[in-house]
């Protein structure tokens, strides 16, 4: 078991950089990319076409809620519906040329960004905050529901 201690600090670090994250996402004025479309893009970019019910799943999202942010991507130019060979009435979100480019200069300022933010760290303490956010997030993931024991 987890000590309490541990437990309080995490619970309220995340909050913390919730709220500063949400902070600094409030205050990008003019970014062509949200949170939404910066995920649903990446997700495609990095699979290949994709269609809603993927997408969903990977993302933790119900297929009414990727639609309606894949028909914004669409109507922006990042995102093509590629019809599904196998069956007629489906299809297929693949990134556009626009997106990709998009996409990619979004992330570099991320990166840029966050950089900043680490740049007094030593590698390895990059890595590890890295691998734990990850194995973090990863278990979220495959959370199922809030009192899941598993």
């Amino acid at each position: 078991m987890v000590s309490n201690r541990s437990l309080e600090t995490i619970e309220f670090e995340l909050a913390v950089l919730i709220r500063r994250v949400m902070s600094i996402n409030a205050n990008k004025k003019g970014a062509k990319l949200d949170r939404a479309a910066y995920l649903l893009l990446h997700q495609i970019s990095v699979q290949g076409s994709a269609g809603v019910k993927v997408l969903g799943e990977e993302l933790q999202l119900d297929i009414s809620t990727v639609s309606r942010q894949a028909a914004v991507l669409e109507q922006k130019g990042y995102v093509r519906k590629v019809p599904d060979a196998q069956d007629g009435r489906a299809y297929f979100y693949q990134i556009t040329e626009l997106g990709e480019a998009d996409l990619h200069e979004y992330k570099q300022s991320r990166l840029a960004s966050i950089n900043r933010l680490v740049e007094s760290w030593d590698e390895e303490e990059r890595d590890q905050f890295g691998q734990l956010l990850m194995k973090f997030n990863q278990s979220l993931k495959h959370r199922t529901r809030p009192d899941n024991k598993a």
